[in-house]
């Protein structure tokens, strides 16, 4: 179809535009098109992404602008560019766009309460990335998508163009670039799908402060009796995993938002990992990948066209992005009350974090403000063994104020409230990396259960005189041995070794943001202990 919208505007004039087409039709132009493309036996379209097979945060750029650069947390987060590059960038982006004999569009909405929903414009050359952002975008109807009008936020996606690596401020042939006066992005060198994800919340990120609202990157889901959970957690936690539960209505599984009238994802749909995926432990996300999911980079059998979840050998981050509805118990609108619950997720691949702690208001900023999780062999190149990651906010390379900034909201509306907040290790237990065990999912989502509940926080506890959270000593379902990590090591002085390891490395990292935290903030850390 020829859309009625004009792209003159931008400088683009390809004569055959599709704005806003069915599924059908995108597959029908990715298996025409796309030489990586494939429909699967389950109904998904299988795509590659090409060259780049995750976000590449280095090569991310921010406009300094006298508006906003007092508001921009400046570093190797935010790394500034000037106006005039970004415009030779986006003029390269518009040079190749005008190449292509068709071009897609996909107008949708970010947020889903009418008084904070940001109205996102995608123009792209690949059918694969019109349908991703047609799943992650909330969709309007025909009568919204009628009288659309201007967009408040263009991405340009040329990522099948490099950008010239002579030009200022340039790393490599990827540039991805915002410019929050100009409420454009632009997109070089780069086709995986992601990068247009994380662009629009980088720009809530940004604007949703500014109003007094917590843009947060987090999962969250609601019981019968309207209870909200948000589940905060980096890659590989579980963020996606423990918020699609049968028993619970689905908010959201990464991005949202804390108003003064409660919870809304930005998004309209999810974007899961896909690795070592199964109907038996992930049963709603498996159930979720059919006609109208992408498939991304998973490797397939090319004559049954099923997908081997396991094969890792294109890369770890293998992807499935569909509309929310696809789990059956999303609640739609995706809106909910002010949390009951903030649960954070870490994958402690050291051993040392219980399965849960209860968390002080001000242990809760710490641990917001640390964004504590493992890296484990396997998962980076150069990977060998564990090393400890913090992310500011379980989300540092999509945050644009400083840290404290996010941590301030989260705590005035835990204090306003009243929420409870939790840490969870769905890591190892029994031992570090290479002798300890992953948690069981069993025992995770009972705790959680407990949570929900209300049991466990009458439950008794014990205080950690390292970390000094408190500790609790009993679960339904959960056996009392594993809820203190000390007793479920062979070498209780190993522990304790190592313990004091991971609590050293939370101050050195807690270091660079010691300036805007208060006192008592800074108290809410773990205790080292002085070198013998």
């Amino acid at each position: 179809m020829e859309s009625n919208i004009d792209l003159k505007q931008y400088g683009i004039n390809v004569e055959t535009v599709m704005r806003n087409v069915a599924p059908a039709k995108l597959y029908e132009d990715a298996v025409r098109r796309d030489p990586t493309a494939a429909i699967m036996n389950n109904g998904a379209l299988r795509v590659g992404s090409g060259e780049k097979k995750g976000r590449s945060p280095a090569d991310k750029r921010v406009v300094r602008n006298p508006e906003s650069e007092d508001d921009i947390w400046w570093g190797n987060i935010n790394i500034e560019l000037d106006e005039e590059t970004f415009q030779v960038n986006r003029e390269r982006a518009i040079d190749y766009l005008n190449t292509r004999d068709c071009l897609y569009v996909v107008d949708g909405f970010a947020g889903w309460d009418p008084n904070y929903r940001l109205k996102v414009r995608i123009i792209c050359t690949r059918p694969y990335h019109a349908l991703f952002m047609h799943n992650m975008l909330i969709r309007p109807t025909a009568e919204e998508l009628a009288t659309f009008g201007e967009p408040d936020f263009v991405v340009f996606n040329a990522g099948q163009f490099p950008a010239n690596r002579h030009t200022s401020h340039m790393t490599s042939k990827t540039s991805v670039d915002v410019d929050f006066e100009q409420d454009e992005m632009v997109i070089l060198g780069t086709e995986y799908a992601g990068e247009m994800k994380k662009g629009v919340f980088t720009v809530m990120n940004y604007l949703m402060p500014k109003r007094d609202v917590l843009s947060m990157h987090c999962s969250a889901n609601e019981g019968d009796d309207g209870n909200v959970t948000l589940f905060f957690g980096l890659s590989g936690t579980g963020k996606t995993t423990l918020s699609a539960d049968a028993r619970r209505r689905l908010i959201g599984d990464d991005e949202h938002c804390w108003s003064n009238d409660g919870v809304f994802n930005i998004e309209g749909g999810c974007y899961a990992k896909a690795i070592d995926l199964s109907a038996e432990n992930e049963p709603e996300i498996f159930a979720a990948i059919k006609y109208g999911t992408v498939l991304e980079n998973v490797v397939y059998d090319e004559d049954t066209r099923e997908v081997d979840y396991s094969d890792v050998s294109l890369t770890q981050n293998t992807r499935a992005s569909y509309p929310i509805e696809f789990i059956p118990n999303a609640k739609i609108p995706c809106e909910g009350g002010h949390p009951n619950n903030v649960i954070f997720l870490t994958y402690d691949a050291f051993g040392v974090l219980p399965p849960v702690a209860k968390l002080s208001p001000e242990q809760t900023m710490y641990h917001f403000i640390s964004g504590y999780t493992s890296k484990v062999a396997g998962t980076e190149v150069g990977v060998t063994e564990p090393q400890p990651a913090f992310s500011a906010c379980f989300g540092a390379p999509f945050m644009v104020w400083h840290p404290s900034k996010y941590a301030e909201l989260l705590a005035e509306k835990i204090r306003t409230h009243g929420a409870e907040t939790w840490l969870i290790n769905t890591g190892l237990t029994g031992g570090p990396y290479g002798t300890g065990e992953r948690m069981s999912l069993k025992y995770t989502r009972a705790i959680i259960d407990a949570i929900h509940d209300g049991s466990l926080a009458n439950a008794p506890t014990e205080t950690d005189p390292v970390f000094g959270f408190e500790i609790p000593t009993a679960c339904p379902n959960v056996p009392d041995e594993i809820l203190q990590p000390r007793n479920t090591w062979d070498d209780s002085e190993a522990y304790d070794e190592q313990r004091n390891k991971l609590a050293q490395r939370f101050a050195e990292n807690f270091k660079k943001y010691e300036e805007g935290a208060s006192e008592a903030i800074k108290e809410a850390g773990p205790t080292v202990a002085e070198p013998a």
